[in-house]
């Protein structure tokens, strides 16, 4: 799907144009263009990327190929970006979709696969504006990657519910399947911080005004966003530790857990010893055991079998055992 707006002096004056109509309102001093395309046919994309703006074949195939590496390239007239969106659920997790931008002196062009929600806030706002929305297109990629970063809340957000639940489940005892969560949440976590780390690199370029198609006004702005994805990265750094913890406490707890079996298998072991001895000696059929010819033999073994086992009860209670 392709969609367009015109702006004039930061105000929209025009939407949703055909591909020939936006080849020639392309390069038109003092209008800014900017073409969405979501999800797009091959010749929607050969239409746009090729017929209205001509972009370098090597930015095309990149932008069309699914990339997991965020970047930036300056191809003297317009800047090729890769930036990742994230999302966050209880059903499917963790996941990215990948978003191009061109940066040109009077265009901005997003390509992407899937629905945004940034890409889709900055649309509607377009779609609504009765006032000045953006006076170039560095301010629309600046809102775009803004609303995209601003969505990376969520994520860390949802990451927080899972730690706290699985640290409660660590101190109550709910071992059930927490070691595969805490691999699960562990991997997410390096994913997240996998694919900040690249991105922030990116703004940080952007921030550095190393390109002529920023305008210096805009510099603080890219700032502010690359400070917001060095935030991020911290606070899922931060995240992880907690994860550590959480699987540290996990660990002494089942080695507690597996202490007190055995102290309960010693203790058990140490009162039954004195029966196991006597029963032993007295099992071993010698001819000659003149104790067994009394009368009184077996009650006596069997009162001595009963005061060894007490005392050895006792010492496993000063012990601590029992």
């Amino acid at each position: 799907m392709i969609q367009s707006f015109i702006l004039s002096d930061g105000k929209v004056v025009g939407r949703d144009l055909e591909p020939e109509a936006l080849r020639l309102v392309n390069g038109d001093k003092g209008l800014v263009l900017w073409v969405n395309l979501s999800d797009p046919t091959p010749e929607e994309a050969k239409a746009v990327l090729e017929g209205v703006f001509n972009f370098h074949p090597l930015a095309i195939e990149d932008c069309i190929a699914p990339s997991s590496l965020p970047k930036i390239e300056d191809y003297e007239d317009y800047l090729f970006i890769v930036m990742h969106a994230v999302d966050f659920n209880r059903t499917d997790k963790f996941t990215t979709t990948e978003l191009n931008l061109f940066l040109g002196r009077e265009s901005l062009v997003t390509f992407h696969r899937n629905p945004l929600k940034s890409v889709a806030a900055v649309l509607d706002r377009c779609a609504k504006a009765t006032g000045i929305v953006a006076r170039g297109p560095d301010r629309l990629a600046h809102l775009v990657l803004d609303a995209l970063v601003d969505n990376y809340k969520p994520v860390t957000d949802g990451f927080r519910h899972d730690l706290d639940e699985i640290e409660a489940d660590v101190l109550d005892g709910n071992a059930a399947d927490l070691t595969a969560r805490l691999l699960a949440v562990r991997a997410e976590l390096n994913t997240l911080r996998a694919t900040i780390r690249p991105q922030r690199e990116v703004a940080a370029r952007l921030a550095h005004g190393e390109t002529k198609l920023l305008r210096p006004l805009m510099l603080p702005y890219f700032r502010d966003l690359r400070d917001n994805l060095v935030r991020i990265e911290e606070t899922a750094t931060a995240q992880t530790d907690q994860l550590l913890i959480s699987f540290d406490l996990y660990l002494s707890r089942s080695d507690f857990e597996a202490n007190r079996s055995i102290k309960a298998l010693t203790a058990l072991t140490a009162v039954t010893l004195p029966a196991t001895l006597v029963s032993t000696w007295y099992g071993m059929n010698f001819a000659h055991m003149p104790e067994l010819e009394g009368p009184w033999a077996y009650p006596i073994v069997g009162l001595i079998t009963l005061a060894l086992t007490y005392r050895t009860y006792r010492w496993c209670l000063r012990k601590g055992l029992i």
